[in-house]
């Protein structure tokens, strides 16, 4: 029953991948058949990101109400309709209205998820769902760029991926008891933990101890640590979704390159994310999450650099598959360390604040750097990136020297 349920998981974070590059890719094309402008896709990308920031905030409410089951089949029923509704969009007013549906779906499902698997779950599960993500992310990109490619339709591309998603909420609907029927099993399994974890403490009486002891009595945002945390999401997801978004445009305005193969381009970075993180998952078991968190950012900062250098046209292919590779074990990293680094108790609720964090970078960066592409030039794509690239690393590396003595001391 576990291995069936943690498939319907891995399912669900598919879902939640198709259509976050769909926009990207179809954008070269798609604004022109709509009559928008070229910047516009910040707008789109910003009203979805809202919609996800406000159901991540509201997840932990939701979820005591309806449990992880129903909002994973609810969420999957709405992103299926509002992607449906963007094959038959007439304008951008339309794709604006459908994008509320989209992120909202998007939001509450992804938090639940992260959360149920960091506390219940190995390093090795939660980089494997994140690689069903990648998955899902890389299939996008590659159904659309075939649309436009054999049909001259993105429509077509949306109104595909919408039929899969209702697919996903037809397993959803019909495996449903089974989520609480698991559920009780890891309730019954965590209670048994807890007790024996509480018993330890009061025979070790250590340092471990009195630190879950004051996290408890503080506000979880206060804890050492977790504000350079939130930066290092906030950065993280400003240049996955940034890539994701402007990508195919950078490759038709800067390298000119045709629009269905920047598409199938932007599909090998998802690649790249959903390969890196299947790799991870094996490397979890022999290396710590902060290793290859730190690797994973050198390799990604490589990527950037080989992406600005005026080299020819198949290394911004190589330079963006680097970016997926180098990304790929940061995020489900990051959130598998929440429990271990700012204790047990304060897990669920600061992973929903990381999840809403990481969608203000999502929010926020796409839509600035369309203006900047829109009045000056989208060639500048390479360098946003490397920045924020940057930013998340000293971020990441501030949060572990601020750590490091309290461990220190835990070890003693």
């Amino acid at each position: 029953m576990a291995t069936w349920f943690l498939i319907i998981i891995y399912l669900s974070f598919i879902s939640l991948g198709i259509p976050d590059a769909l926009l990207g890719s179809a954008w070269p094309v798609m604004h022109r058949d709509i009559g928008a402008s070229f910047g516009s896709a910040g707008l789109i990308s910003m009203i979805v990101s809202v919609g996800t920031i406000i159901s991540s905030l509201a997840s932990g409410s939701i979820i005591k109400r309806l449990g992880t089951g129903k909002i994973t089949l609810i969420s999957c029923c709405l992103t299926a309709a509002a992607l449906l509704g963007f094959s038959a969009a007439p304008s951008l007013a339309w794709l604006a209205v459908l994008a509320i549906p989209l992120g909202i779906g998007a939001g509450a499902v992804d938090s639940a998820l992260n959360h149920y698997v960091a506390s219940n779950y190995k390093a090795h599960h939660m980089s494997w769902l994140h690689c069903f993500w990648g998955l899902g992310a890389m299939m996008g990109p590659m159904i659309m760029s075939y649309f436009i490619a054999s049909r001259n339709s993105w429509r077509d591309g949306y109104s595909t991926v919408s039929m899969i998603q209702w697919g996903l909420v037809i397993i959803l609907l019909i495996t449903l008891p089974l989520w609480s029927r698991v559920a009780k099993l890891h309730q019954a399994s965590s209670e048994q933990k807890k007790r024996f974890d509480e018993h330890q403490n009061v025979e070790e009486n250590g340092n471990s101890g009195l630190y879950q002891t004051d996290a408890k009595r503080s506000h979880p945002i206060h804890i050492p640590g977790v504000k350079f945390t939130l930066a290092a999401f906030l950065c993280y997801c400003g240049v996955e979704a940034t890539v994701g978004l402007w990508g195919a445009s950078y490759l038709v305005g800067a390298r000119e390159i045709t629009a269905d193969t920047a598409a199938s381009w932007v599909s090998l970075y998802y690649g790249g994310i959903t390969l890196g993180r299947l790799i991870t998952g094996f490397v979890t078991l022999k290396m710590n999450n902060r290793l290859l968190i730190l690797i994973g950012q050198m390799t990604a900062i490589a990527g950037g650099i080989v992406l600005l250098l005026p080299l020819p046209d198949v290394c911004a292919l190589i330079g963006m598959i680097l970016i997926g590779l180098g990304l790929a074990p940061i995020y489900p990293g990051l959130i598998h360390e929440t429990p271990a680094r700012f204790g047990q108790e304060n897990s669920a609720r600061l992973i929903g604040y990381q999840m809403a964090v990481a969608y203000t970078g999502t929010t926020l960066l796409p839509p600035l750097f369309g203006l900047i592409a829109s009045q000056v030039n989208v060639s500048l794509l390479p360098v946003m990136v490397l920045i924020f690239l940057i930013l998340m690393m000293m971020s990441s590396e501030q949060v572990n020297r601020i750590l490091k003595p309290r461990e220190n001391e835990g070890s003693i």
